[in-house]
């Protein structure tokens, strides 16, 4: 194992299996040193974890929770790609939370993802960012987040 298995091992957090595309792309890909991955969605073992509007039916904190699954289910693309312990540095996160009308506080709820990255990857976990309130997501999901990493 390497030094980001290792640490997840270290923090408890299991790496989801990869989500299964619900459409006609793939996971992630690589392009020389960068992963990109497709959007993820708060699935878990297969069940879309969470539906809703964020300040409507979803809280900030439940999204947030949400944008944390998106993360590592983000992560698990890159590692059936590439390996996890490949990665260099989480370039940029991007997150999207279907708003309920009046709802601000995108990036608060994008800090599930940034949060947990940070977790794990210390300061090559610090990376430019977006959040974007948006008015629907795939599946009805509040929350939906893709990454860039570095690889070696």
């Amino acid at each position: 194992m390497g030094r980001w298995t290792d640490r997840l091992a270290e923090l408890g957090i299991p790496l989801p299996d990869v989500v299964a595309p619900v459409a006609d792309y793939v996971p992630a890909v690589r392009s020389g040193s960068l992963v990109f991955t497709a959007g993820q969605v708060p699935v878990v073992k297969g069940e879309v974890a969470a539906t809703g509007k964020v300040g409507g039916e979803i809280s900030g904190d439940d999204a947030k929770q949400c944008a944390r699954i998106c993360a590592l289910n983000a992560l698990a693309a890159v590692d059936a790609l590439v390996g996890l312990d490949s990665i260099v540095r989480v370039v940029k996160v991007v997150g999207f939370v279907a708003s309920a009308e009046g709802f601000t506080g995108q990036p608060a709820v994008v800090n599930g993802a940034s949060e947990v990255l940070g977790e794990i990857f210390g300061e090559a976990g610090k990376h430019a960012r977006s959040a974007v309130g948006v008015a629907e997501l795939p599946l009805g999901v509040p929350v939906e987040v893709e990454i860039v990493v570095e690889v070696e």
